[in-house]
């Protein structure tokens, strides 16, 4: 049985750690506990507005966890729950969404929900009326309690399985900053190697890597993009994306 968890809203300005922190915090501890084995963390990228408050970059934070039952489902959001309550900065207004997948109705309308909240201004009431018509979990643990609304965006996003930035970026050794394909899937949690056109690499395809390895989630996966090298003399076929880039489309 899957679940997605979501977190939104959890810090303030120069508050440490981030909802990033937050949300692998989280993660740790339902693993510990045996409530279920969890998968990467998601950064969602939500609309930047003045009429939006939010930190530095408006963005969710979600995971999946394999539960064995919906009692674990139930565990899973009464920690949640508490922990953001505890552990969330003060003068923040963190949200939680957690979406148990077997009971989710209308999936699209959660996707759509996320979609539009990277583009426009939506209200608190709405998110609850949607929360409530599809069987999901939403709650607020402080303030105004606006991070509902980037919570069960986030997990939209994540169900559409094409949004956002795995958290974290990826240690490689490699001599002279480029390594092959098949070494990078080797020494990371990556799982494919792909170019802006969609072309899947090979494990010989040579790879120059930057200062900050990151990969982002695309069908449900965690994708290294890549590109040509705008130097034409480089021994390396391909270069990884810049964050400039990821940033700006991810």
């Amino acid at each position: 049985m899957r679940a997605i968890v979501c977190i939104d809203d959890t810090d303030r300005a120069n508050t440490k750690p981030g909802t990033g922190g937050l949300a692998a915090l989280l993660k740790g501890r339902i693993e510990d506990q045996g409530w279920g084995q969890s998968d990467m963390i998601v950064r969602h990228q939500l609309f930047v507005h003045p009429d939006i408050p939010y930190t530095s970059h408006n963005s969710a934070m979600s995971f999946g966890v394999e539960v064995a039952d919906e009692e674990n489902v139930a565990r899973i959001v009464t920690f949640a729950g508490s922990f953001l309550a505890r552990e969330s900065a003060e003068g923040s207004d963190p949200g939680l969404c957690v979406v148990c997948l077997h009971r989710l109705k209308e999936p699209q309308r959660l996707v759509a929900f996320g979609r539009r909240a990277k583009v426009e201004v939506l209200a608190k009431e709405h998110a609850y009326q949607l929360a409530e018509e599809s069987d999901i979990h939403l709650s607020e643990h402080g303030g105004t309690g606006q991070g509902v609304i980037g919570a069960l965006a986030g997990v939209g996003l994540r169900l559409s399985g094409n949004d956002g930035r795995v958290r974290g970026k990826h240690a490689i050794t490699a001599p002279e900053n480029a390594a092959s394909v098949e070494e990078i899937l080797r020494q990371t949690r990556i799982d494919l190697v792909q170019t802006l056109d969609g072309e899947v690499l090979n494990g010989r395809a040579l790879v120059k890597l930057g200062e900050k390895v990151k990969s982002v989630y695309l069908d449900g996966r965690s994708v290294l993009l890549v590109r040509r090298p705008e130097d034409g003399t480089a021994a390396a076929q391909w270069e990884i994306c810049s964050m400039e880039y990821l940033k700006k489309h991810y």
